[in-house]
């Protein structure tokens, strides 16, 4: 099958979050699976320059010309290869849009032409899919960033000959975020202003490009199964429950994979010592000692040493790190903090690190070495999420045998096993998990980490069972491909009726 990526970051030549591992651990798998994939990107220079060694980019000599409102804009496409394997990437440089400081937003604001921007970019996918001849069966667009593409797909391509049966996937990683603007930014899409309805493109008044993507696709995925149910709710869906229940049928979860050429504890180079699930204990063990020096904690093996990678955000649960953190440090456990995000939670767990350093290490920022030290030399790993629609850092986590505690929502829900005596006994418990969001469930659920953690033989079991799981993209890859292959047979199917009855 030949795919098409297209999406607005991929590592390693841009990021600003878990979107960009995706958009290239799951091509990966993809093509080892003996599918053509190729991945369309903005070109980013300046992001490129300052967060990532990314590989060579050269031109391939295609100018394209974009409509965009009144006004046509000129765009190279160079291209490059995921290191490692032969999936094409085609970035599209235009540099008025793409070289800036940031992605999405500069100082904390978001730009004020992301709308246009980012239009200009689903219509120059679509325009660089027939320069380049790629002729894919399935593009799989991801997030608002390309909520355009299916409406594209679904209005203009397919009067044109040879993509009649093209089909349009949109996979919702955050529905969050939405792309809402101002309604008379439709303009800038050049579509009729008869899709301009509440049940395509508009949203109390405003365009908004997550539901375009929704409204057009052949199908709709998102990240995790507990997701797909969740974001049919009013509470999580914000606004888009009516569209998304609409869609329930054509709608399917299917949990992140995780690229283990660069997480696995057997062959992961910056760790003090490798390990399996054979060598857990004694691999774990070097580590934590290792991190602990790092650090600046005191080295002890004993002691209970909890960690977290993450934005520092409400949603990712730190307020309820904050109301138990008093209870927490009257334990004898240690706590590390790696990440950046809301200043009163960075300045919240600087504060705990200054008052109790033998216990408490906060890094604010971000470095991936230290990200893979915390994964392998932590005990426990703390995800409290408010709502996550997938999470990665809990895979990472089990695939280390860093046992997580989480909140059961999302991703979290359907990876996390709770240690609960009946999972126990019939050997699924790989981590902890609660319902409730507050700050004595979280304590509450770190204690009993604790009385089990004293249980060396037990504790071991919930490690190597989280171990053990496949966590890579290659299952999750084999999901994607039933989707595009529905998607397909009902654009070939349509395409065939339309041809009876013209």
């Amino acid at each position: 099958m030949r795919v098409v990526i297209a999406c607005s970051e991929a590592v390693p030549f841009s990021k600003t979050g878990g979107l960009a591992d995706v958009a290239s651990a799951f091509p990966k798998a993809l093509a080892l699976a003996g599918h053509e994939v190729a991945i369309i990107v903005p070109y980013y220079p300046l992001v490129q320059a300052r967060d990532c060694e990314a590989p060579a980019v050269v031109p391939t000599g295609i100018t394209l010309r974009i409509p965009v409102g009144q006004k046509v804009v000129e765009a190279k496409v160079l291209q490059s290869k995921l290191p490692g394997t032969n999936v094409a990437v085609y970035l599209i440089d235009q540099a008025d849009y793409f070289h800036r400081q940031g992605i999405y937003v500069e100082n904390g604001q978001d730009y004020r032409d992301n709308c246009e921007r980012f239009v200009f970019f689903s219509r120059a996918v679509i325009d660089a899919i027939q320069h380049l001849q790629l002729h894919p069966h399935v593009i799989h667009a991801n997030d608002w960033q390309t909520g355009l593409i299916p409406a594209l797909v679904s209005i203009e391509m397919r009067h044109v000959a040879g993509y009649e049966q093209q089909a349009s996937i949109f996979t919702i990683h955050n529905m969050a975020f939405q792309g809402r603007f101002w309604h008379w930014d439709m303009n800038l899409t050049r579509l009729d202003w008869k899709y301009f309805n509440w049940k395509e493109m508009e949203f109390f008044g405003h365009l908004n490009l997550l539901k375009t993507g929704v409204a057009f696709a052949d199908m709709i995925t998102t990240v995790s199964p507990t997701y797909a149910r969740e974001i049919q709710t009013p509470e999580l869906s914000y606004g888009l429950h009516g569209t998304m229940s609409s869609r329930k049928d054509d709608l399917v979860g299917i949990l992140n994979g995780v690229d283990t050429e660069i997480w696995n504890p057997a062959t992961d180079p910056e760790i003090a010592q490798n390990y399996t699930a054979d060598t857990v204990t004694e691999g774990k063990a070097a580590c934590k000692a290792a991190l602990q020096r790092r650090l600046g904690l005191p080295v002890r093996p004993d002691v209970m040493l909890l960690g977290s990678v993450s934005r520092m955000t409400g949603q990712k649960g730190f307020s309820l790190i904050g109301q138990c953190s008093e209870l927490l440090l009257e334990q004898d456990v240690q706590l590390t903090f790696l990440g950046n995000g809301d200043p009163r939670f960075e300045a919240m767990l600087s504060q705990l690190a200054a008052d109790h350093p033998d216990k408490v290490s906060t890094t604010i920022g971000y470095d991936e070495a230290l990200s893979h030290q915390v994964e392998a030399g932590c005990d426990v790993f703390l995800m409290p999420s408010e709502f996550e629609p997938c999470g990665l850092n809990q895979m990472y986590s089990l695939i280390y045998g860093t046992v997580p505690i989480v909140r059961a929502v999302g991703g979290l829900a359907d990876s996390v096993i709770d240690a609960s005596d009946s999972n126990r006994a019939n050997g699924t418990a790989n981590g902890f998990s609660f319902t409730d969001f507050r700050g004595d469930a979280l304590f509450w659920n770190i204690c009993r980490a604790r009385s089990l953690y004293a249980d060396k033989v037990a504790w071991l079991r919930l490690q190597q069972t989280g171990m053990r799981r496949d966590w890579s993209w290659k299952r999750s890859a084999a999901d994607y491909l039933q989707v595009y292959e529905r998607a397909v047979a009902r654009r070939r199917l349509e395409s065939e009726c339309d041809g009876i009855e013209k």
